[in-house]
């Protein structure tokens, strides 16, 4: 029973399968082994061998130069992309060419050495990231790589071999990739090393004695067995069918307390734990609020994050000045499980008792919570950064403003003790003025200095002016020494309380500033539909954000119709990002899915950092930042591009949808106009043609027994009905060819008179006893019209008159001239229009009369439509009244110059 329930979903498979056939990326198979010279580019070209016998197209698209003669013997036969060649500090180097490869697009393309580095000045900065466009192309790829070149290995690595080693790959490039063993035993590789089949004979020996021990070899070898077995075991799982059944695993990382080398090493191995519990985790870095970082420290800091994120974590940045209490309570709010901590051994056991080390607090306060130490090297740099706290409070710029509001204060708290004396209030009121004083310029000043100087300055001016004997520094009484230590200690704390509470509002301001910009772009992004006012309004937030030019892109950059908004400050900025490169690069981003331009590995010679919005795997924009290059983008600026990205993707996403519905809805209604239309065409055609049908059958059979004039009238009819047809065809097709887009309507100066005359013609041969009335100016009116249409338009308004109107009284046609235009009225004396009739009366092809039977006289509706598109397409307008006295005006008007509207 556990087992049935335990039983994978086969419909979720399935779904799975699709959804991995529908991507149409590459597929990456990757020769793994534990050192060089195992045979993995041999196995790789062995490999490509016969996927070349079974019809593939294979091409060698970079094959790292080799002298063993079994490699070589293999590689012929094989196309060959050549090299690209690139030149760095007076060398000409060779290169994998990306972009001919890309050109080629074989099925199959083998790329070496996964982990390098290219050279400067190559569009993206490692192979790794040259085999995902190739990947992201469709294109599959074969590749080689070494243990020791796993991010999340790194450090194990450098304890075993004592050796560092620079290339590295982020393990989460091969989660999705076909593994492959290279495996011989470490006596084999050495044997081959030393009869020079790996590297020349003096390289061979100089490997031997550092890398290539017999030691290192065989924990190399286990490490990369165990590696492939994890991976072998992590695609045999379906993460999404047990991910509801695994127990939550989040790892929480602490590394602001250590050096770089001791934060990678925590990164690391949280990776390989989160790696192999496939739990979540978060590296966190609490700042202290009035903590000043060097250059150095932001890079190192940087360089970790980065780090981290390569490896599939969260970093999270948290201003405190208690890091124990901001990590207990960042724990408790999001259910951490475990957290890992770096500790050093103490070298002394000096200050031990002042102070608990962050992990026995954290035991203390999160009983709950598996603490995991990591031992780190013997050294002490908390020292160190103490020693350094001093120097940092001697600034490296002493502001005169500053300064002079030090010394305005000092002198007005001594004249207030002054007066407080005189008023003989007491020595301890004057200490407490000396404290209110220090309180107020640690708020008016910058940094910690101006403080600890006025506290030290006010201890001196108490002792000179109010302790005996006066205007000296030597102290008589007994107790005023402890008094003017205490007072000391007193204003470096209250100075020290201060300068903190300064600097925590200060940063509350600037949270609380990017939280308020986001939370009013969230509120004008909910009540903004147009993709124009989205773009305009999200570029508006940006600029006033992180004070630089931004362009935003909603298609690719090289598409005929795009929408490309740029804000910018300067001309200078504007030539900057709107230049060819500059849209190369985004429309790189569009493609790829991914970051580039300055500040990146990818295209780093870009004057803007281009970042995509991407919502369900589609990128719906892409968003450029001009970068200066001495004052790059903060991470803080970073995070809060990420969260407004993360809010424009909704709204992107939102427009998107609602555009698509709005597609629907317009197709839906473009079917149900062609369903009407159908209906209607049927209704109209079929009086006449039942006519036709009928006045031919009785000429066929009774042909000799007809009289002449009925034979006549017959064929009359039929003639009739005949052009009848003829007319509305010809007009449906006007109308339809007006309505797409595809025919202008050709005006001419018509007399109205004409006009008008032709079509009272026309009715009064169809129906020879109803009465009409004309009346028109009677000074020649010329309108530019297309005459042929305006005058099927009256010839249907007319007709529907005498058929609809029931009435035997006479149809009046009117022309009046008005300044601008002319108005054509169509009125009758009969029954009217129903009310509920006249708002869809003129819709475009509209709804199908139930009231009228289907063998009812022509005339269904379908000319008021048509006449309704017709006038439109003139510049016109049409509508249909009620009289009040009965009957009902058909009125249209048109206008009597070109340009004229309604």
């Amino acid at each position: 029973m556990g087992e049935e329930l335990n039983r994978p979903d086969p419909d979720q498979l399935l779904l799975q399968v699709e959804q991995m056939e529908e991507t149409g990326a590459g597929k990456l198979k990757v020769f793994f082994g534990y050192a060089a010279g195992v045979g993995k580019t041999y196995g790789m070209l062995k490999a490509a061998k016969k996927q070349v016998a079974l019809g593939k197209q294979v091409i060698l698209g970079y094959i790292e130069p080799h002298v063993r003669p079994d490699t070589l013997a293999l590689m012929e036969g094989f196309e060959r992309i050549p090299t690209k060649k690139l030149h760095y500090k007076n060398m000409q180097l060779e290169e994998f060419d990306l972009d001919a490869a890309l050109a080629l697009a074989p099925d199959l393309i083998l790329v070496d050495e996964l982990a390098h580095t290219n050279v400067i000045g190559s569009r993206n900065k490692k192979r790794y990231q040259d085999i995902e466009e190739l990947l992201r192309a469709g294109i599959d790829v074969y590749t080689t790589v070494n243990v020791q070149h796993l991010e999340s290995l790194n450090d194990i690595i450098e304890e075993i071999s004592q050796i560092r080693v620079q290339e590295t790959v982020p393990d989460s490039f091969l989660s999705h990739a076909e593994m492959k063993l290279i495996d011989i035993e470490p006596e084999e590789l050495l044997s081959r090393l030393k009869e020079g089949k790996i590297y020349r004979p003096e390289r061979a020996r100089k490997a031997m004695n550092h890398f290539f021990t017999k030691e290192n070899l065989k924990l190399l070898r286990e490490i990369a067995i165990r590696k492939a077995a994890d991976h072998i075991s992590m695609d045999n799982r379906i993460e999404d069918v047990y991910k509801e059944k695994r127990v939550h695993v989040r790892l929480l990382t602490c590394i602001h307390h250590l050096d770089q080398q001791g934060a990678e090493k925590c990164i690391r191995w949280t990776a390989r734990l989160a790696n192999a519990f496939h739990g979540e985790w978060v590296v966190l870095i609490v700042e202290k609020s009035d903590e000043e970082t060097s250059e150095e420290e932001q890079q190192k800091r940087k360089a970790n994050q980065v780090l981290a994120e390569r490896l599939g974590a969260e970093v999270v940045t948290l201003i405190g000045d208690q890091p124990v209490e901001v990590i207990t309570q960042y724990a408790k709010l999001t259910s951490v499980t475990d957290i890992i901590v770096g500790k050093y051994r103490h070298r002394f056991g000096h200050f031990k008792w002042l102070k608990q080390d962050i992990e026995d607090e954290l035991m203390k306060r999160l009983n709950h919570v598996e603490l995991h130490i990591i031992p780190l090297a013997e050294q002490e740099p908390r020292l160190k950064k103490e020693k350094a706290s001093f120097k940092q409070l001697i600034p490296k710029k002493i502001l005169l403003v500053d300064l002079f509001k030090t010394v305005g204060l000092l002198i007005a708290a001594t004249l207030l003790s002054e007066v407080v004396t005189y008023l003989g209030i007491g020595d301890q009121n004057v200490i407490i003025v000396y404290l209110l004083f220090v309180v107020m310029i640690s708020r008016v000043t910058t940094g910690y200095f101006y403080g600890v100087l006025a506290s030290g300055i006010s201890v001196i001016l108490f002792n000179w002016f109010f302790v005996e004997p006066l205007n000296s520094l030597t102290v008589y009484k007994p107790g005023y020494p402890i008094t003017l230590l205490i007072m000391l200690i007193g204003a470096l704390f209250t100075s020290n309380i201060m300068i903190r509470l300064k600097n925590q509002a200060r940063d509350s301001i600037e949270k609380e500033h990017q939280m308020s910009v986001l939370y009013d772009l969230n509120k004008s992004l909910l009540s903004t539909r147009n993709l124009t006012k989205i773009v305009q309004l999200t570029n508006e937030y940006l600029v006033q954000a992180i004070e630089r030019s931004v362009i935003f892109y909603t298609e690719k950059p090289h598409a005929q119709q795009q929408l490309n908004i740029l804000t910018y400050q300067n001309k200078q900025d504007y030539q900057a990002l709107a230049s060819g490169d500059e849209q190369g690069v985004a429309n790189w981003v569009f493609n790829n899915h991914k970051i580039a331009g300055f500040g990146t590995d990818t295209l780093m010679g870009a004057k803007g950092h281009y970042f995509p919005v991407i919502s369900q795997g589609k990128v719906l924009a892409v968003i450029g930042i001009l970068i200066d290059k001495k004052q790059p983008l903060t991470y803080e600026q970073q995070n809060f591009l990420k969260m407004l990205t993360s809010q424009l993707s909704l709204a992107l996403e939102r427009q998107r949808l609602a555009a698509e519905q709005q597609q629907i809805m317009v197709e839906n209604e473009k079917e149900k106009m062609r369903g009407n239309l159908l209906r209607a065409i049927s209704h109209d055609l079929r009086t006449p043609l039942t006519g036709i049908l009928g006045a031919s059958s009785v000429l066929l059979e009774e042909e000799q027994q007809l009289p002449a004039e009925l034979k006549k009238s017959l064929l009359t009819d039929m003639k009739e009905d005949a052009e009848w047809l003829i007319r509305m065809v010809e007009n449906l097709l006007s109308v339809t060819r007006i309505d797409e887009g595809t025919m202008k309507v050709k005006k001419t100066p018509e007399a109205v008179e004409e006009v008008v005359g032709a079509a009272v013609g026309k009715i009064r041969k169809r129906f020879k006893g109803q009465s009409l009335t004309v009346k028109v100016p009677e000074e020649l009116l010329m309108i530019p019209m297309d005459g042929t249409l305006i005058e099927q338009v009256l010839i249907n308004l007319i007709e529907n008159a005498i058929k609809h109107a029931r009435s035997k009284e006479p149809v009046m046609i009117t022309v009046k001239k008005k300044p601008d235009f002319a108005i054509f009225e169509v009125s009758d004396d009969g029954i009217g229009i129903a009310k509920e009739r006249v708002p869809v009366l003129f819709q475009q092809l509209g709804e199908a009369r139930e009231d009228i039977p289907v063998d009812s006289s022509r005339g269904m509706g379908i000319g008021l439509s048509i006449c309704k598109t017709i006038v439109t397409a003139h510049g016109g307008t049409i509508e249909a009244v009620n009289k009040a006295q009965g009957g009902a005006v058909f009125r249209f008007s048109l206008p009597i110059k070109e340009g004229a509207t309604s």
